[in-house]
C-alpha cells in the first residue's frame, strides 16, 4: 500500500511539472467523456419521452387500419383499402369479449371558421369510446352521445390548440356554432390538453365530430379508416389482436395464404419501432463521441512518449540505484492512468453540466444513466493503460548506462 502511494505521489509530482502540456492531454479525455455522457444522456431521454407517450396513451390500445389496395397491378399502399366497415367495428365490439372499449374512425383535413377566426385542423370522426380509452378528459362541455352518432348529428369537440386559436385562451365556446366545409357545427365541448403524441403530433390541434357525421357530412364515403380498441388489460393485448386479425379475416372472406385488407398494430409494437430507432441513434451518436476518447488516448500516449525522452536520465538513475524494469514500468502506467482518470472525471462533470444545460435552455429531455457514467469512467482507465502501455514498456527496457550517457 506503502509502495502504490509513494508510485502515485511521483506520478502527480512528474505531471504537475508541466501544468500547461498535463492539461492539454487531459483535454481529450475530458472532451471524449463529456461527449459520449452528453450523447448517450440525449438518446436514453428521447427513449424515455416515447416510452412515456406510449404508456401515456395506453399500452393495451390496439389500432386497425384500412390496408393495402390494389388497382391495374399497381398497390395504393396502406390505408387505400375500403373494405373496413362500422359493421366490422360492431362485430369487434360484440364477438370479442376482451375487447373494453372500441371506436371505428375516419379522418380528413379541413378549415373550421367561427366568426373572423378560421383554423386548419385534423377533423377526427370517432365513436364515444375514444375519451375512455384515451383516459382523456374534457375541459369544458361534454363529448357526443351514442345517439350523435345513430343520428350524424353536427356536433364537435374542440382541441385544447384548435379552441385558443378560434376562440382565445381560457375561452369556454360551448354552444358556440363553427363551420366546416360551409357547414353549420354545434361546439359541444373542449378536450383538456394532452400534448404531444407518440409520432411527436400535437394531440391537442384537432377536432373530433361523430365519425357517422364525417363519413356522410364531410367525406361522402360508407367504409371507416381505422379501429380503435382498447384491451381490458395490457396482459390481453397479444391475444385480443390475434382475435381480431381472426375475425376480420372471416368477416372479409380472406383464404389462407391470401394478403390481409387491413392492419392490426399494438402500441408495443409501435414503442418496440420507436425505441429501437432510438437505440440504434444513441449508438450511433455514442459512437462518434467514443472517436474523442480514443483521440484523447493517442494524446496520452504521444506525450507519455515525449516524457521518457526527456526523463530518460532520471530513468537511468533509479535503474542505477536499484529499480527493476517492473518498478519503471508501474511508474509510468500509473502516470497514464492519472491523466486518463482525472481527465475522465473532469469529463463526467462536463457531460453532466451540458446534459443539464440541454434539458433547461432547449427542453430537449436528457436522461443520465449510471452506466454511462461508469462505462467511460472505465474506459478512461482503459485507455490509459492501454495507450500508456507502450510508453511505460520502452522506458523499462532502457538500459541504465545509455540512459544515464543520454543528455
Amino acid at each position: 500500500m506503502m509502495r502504490l502511494l509513494m508510485i502515485l505521489r511521483v506520478a502527480l509530482k512528474a505531471l504537475n511539472r508541466n501544468k500547461m502540456r498535463t492539461a492539454l492531454t487531459m483535454l481529450g479525455m475530458i472532451i471524449g467523456v463529456a461527449a459520449v455522457i452528453a450523447m448517450i444522456a440525449l438518446g436514453k431521454g428521447a427513449q424515455a419521452s416515447i416510452e412515456d407517450q406510449i404508456r401515456s396513451a395506453g399500452t393495451n390500445i390496439i389500432n386497425v387500419m384500412a390496408g393495402n389496395f390494389m388497382a391495374m397491378g399497381v398497390r395504393q399502399g396502406s390505408g387505400a383499402s375500403n373494405t373496413l366497415t362500422p359493421e366490422d367495428a360492431a362485430a369487434i365490439r360484440n364477438q370479442i369479449p376482451t375487447a373494453q372499449y372500441v371506436a371505428a374512425g375516419v379522418s380528413t383535413r379541413n378549415q373550421i371558421i367561427a366568426g373572423h377566426q378560421n383554423w386548419q385542423t385534423r377533423i377526427q370522426g370517432t365513436d364515444v369510446d375514444l375519451p375512455l380509452m384515451r383516459s382523456w378528459p374534457m375541459k369544458y362541455g361534454l363529448f357526443f352521445t351514442p345517439q350523435d352518432v345513430t343520428t350524424a348529428a353536427k356536433v364537435v369537440v374542440l382541441g385544447a390548440v384548435v379552441s385558443t386559436n378560434l376562440f382565445g385562451e381560457e375561452t369556454d365556446p360551448t354552444g358556440q356554432i363553427v363551420r366546416i366545409k360551409n357547414q353549420p357545427f354545434k361546439v359541444i365541448g373542449v378536450l383538456a390538453s394532452k400534448g404531444a403524441g407518440t409520432g411527436f403530433e400535437d394531440q391537442d390541434d384537432t377536432a373530433m365530430v361523430p365519425y357517422t357525421t364525417a363519413q356522410k357530412k364531410l367525406m361522402g364515403i360508407q367504409h371507416i379508416q381505422n379501429v380503435t380498441i382498447s384491451a381490458s388489460s395490457a396482459h390481453e393485448v397479444k391475444a385480443t389482436a390475434e382475435a381480431i386479425a381472426q375475425l376480420l379475416r372471416t368477416r372479409h372472406k380472406i383464404m389462407d395464404g391470401n394478403n390481409d385488407d387491413f392492419m392490426v398494430r399494438t402500441m408495443e409494437e409501435m414503442a418496440a419501432m420507436r425505441t429501437e430507432t432510438t437505440k440504434t441513434m444513441t449508438a450511433l451518436l455514442a459512437g462518434i463521441a467514443g472517436v474523442s476518447l480514443l483521440v484523447g488516448g493517442i494524446g496520452i500516449m504521444n506525450i507519455m512518449l515525449v516524457s521518457v525522452t526527456e526523463r530518460t536520465r532520471e530513468i537511468g538513475l533509479r535503474m542505477a540505484i536499484g529499480a527493476r524494469g517492473s518498478d519503471v514500468l508501474t511508474q509510468f502506467l500509473v502516470e497514464a492512468v492519472v491523466l486518463s482518470l482525472f481527465g475522465g472525471s473532469i469529463g463526467i462533470a462536463l457531460g453532466f453540466g451540458i446534459s443539464w444545460g440541454v434539458t433547461e435552455f432547449l427542453t430537449w429531455p436528457t436522461t443520465i444513466s449510471s452506466e454511462a457514467v461508469l462505462l467511460s469512467f472505465g474506459f478512461s482507465a482503459i485507455i490509459g493503460i492501454f495507450f500508456g502501455f507502450y510508453p511505460a514498456t520502452k522506458a523499462a527496457k532502457l538500459d541504465p548506462i545509455e540512459a544515464l550517457r543520454f543528455e
